[in-house]
């Protein structure tokens, strides 16, 4: 049965206030000054260290607030918003988007969805919530009100990255704009990925 008091734990991967969008500063340029074709979305001032991951796709950038003395994150919580960064390195390495313990049990790593999420759906599915660790299930379902009353845990044997969810970016009248909003994540192999900005890292779980 749900407790009905509200926790106090604020999950590691959500937003906080006055962790904002940076400017955009983006530019379309082949990715090499000598070839010709495709198009590659870059920063102007980029860091491939920071602003890409091992596939090489461009991240959204959100600035940090402090952290406290805990090292965690500051600032009240913005609820229905995941920082990029955090989302994305809780998923790679298959944090607890909670605390950041790893969340891998011997019988397999923990999922959670909402109820309705995947109705007449079969695995493998996809998602975009880091998992949580075993001490954490009965916070992350209190706390998100998307997994309402009826949470479903997935123990995934296996979770391996599928692609990323992010906004596509094209040459409108000579300027870098966004062009598309795909309501699907773009597997690592999609002709696409050159031009998107990501924000969230997705894996397939089964």
């Amino acid at each position: 049965m749900r407790s009905t008091a509200r926790p106090t734990a604020i999950p590691y991967i959500t937003q906080r206030e006055g962790e904002d969008a940076a400017p955009d500063d983006l530019v379309l340029r082949p990715p090499y000054a000598s070839s010709r074709g495709s198009y590659r979305l870059f920063y102007a001032d980029e860091d491939p260290r920071l602003d890409r991951d091992a596939h090489n796709v461009l991240w959204a950038r959100v600035s940090f607030n402090p952290l406290d003395a805990q090292k965690r994150p500051t600032g009240k919580p913005q609820w229905k918003l995941m920082h990029p960064f955090r989302q994305r390195i809780t998923m790679e390495a298959l944090r607890c988007q909670i605390c950041t313990d790893l969340a891998t049990t011997r019988i397999g790593t923990i999922f959670l969805a909402g109820a309705n999420d995947y109705q007449n759906t079969e695995p493998p599915l996809l998602t975009n919530q880091p998992p949580v660790c075993a001490k954490h299930v009965r916070t992350a379902t209190s706390l998100c009100e998307h997994l309402e009353e009826d949470p479903v845990v997935f123990l995934a044997t296996s979770a391996p990255m599928y692609g990323v969810l992010g906004t596509l970016y094209g040459l409108v009248d000579g300027q870098v704009q966004i062009v598309a909003q795909p309501p699907e994540p773009l597997p690592f192999h999609h002709p696409n990925l050159p031009v998107l900005l990501a924000s969230q890292l997705i894996r397939r779980l089964s």
